[in-house]
């Protein structure tokens, strides 16, 4: 991942301005990419896949913490989401195309949140993490 002091400058603003409502915004991207992506339901028959539902507010929390704890160790991604990429892979077997569709349930769900403040710029820097967070989650398919 190449993230240039800019992109980590933005990155860390951005995150900082959405810290307190992280659960929030994990459960927001999950409800839009499952009514956007309805394939992707398939990975949780278990789940209450209703909008709002209690079982898409807690994996959503699950999701934007990996992704909070991913932002704090942006020299080592890879490693801290080693357990999780092997999840994924081996156990869960999700497709990988499914990590690049959440990633544009975040953009929207960030843009709503921040609004002007989401600027290109902010974006760019977003896009970049994410992307690689969902590089590193598809990386042990190969």
């Amino acid at each position: 991942m190449v993230l240039t002091a800019e992109d980590r400058k933005l990155l860390t603003a951005i995150w900082g301005k959405v810290s307190g409502h992280l659960d929030e915004i994990g459960g927001d991207a999950l409800n839009r990419m499952f009514m956007c992506f309805p394939s992707t339901k398939t990975y949780f028959p278990h789940f209450d896949l209703s909008p709002g539902s209690k079982d898409i507010q807690v994996h959503g929390q699950k999701v934007a913490r990996a992704l909070d704890m991913a932002l704090h160790h942006l020299d080592n991604v890879r490693g801290t989401l080693a357990d999780l990429s092997d999840l994924h892979a081996y156990n869960l077997r999700v497709d990988p195309v499914n990590f690049k569709l959440l990633i544009k349930c975040f953009h929207v769900v960030l843009a709503t949140h921040l609004r002007g403040e989401y600027t290109c710029l902010a974006h760019r820097a977003v896009d970049k993490f994410l992307f690689a967070v969902a590089e590193i989650l598809g990386e042990k398919y190969r």
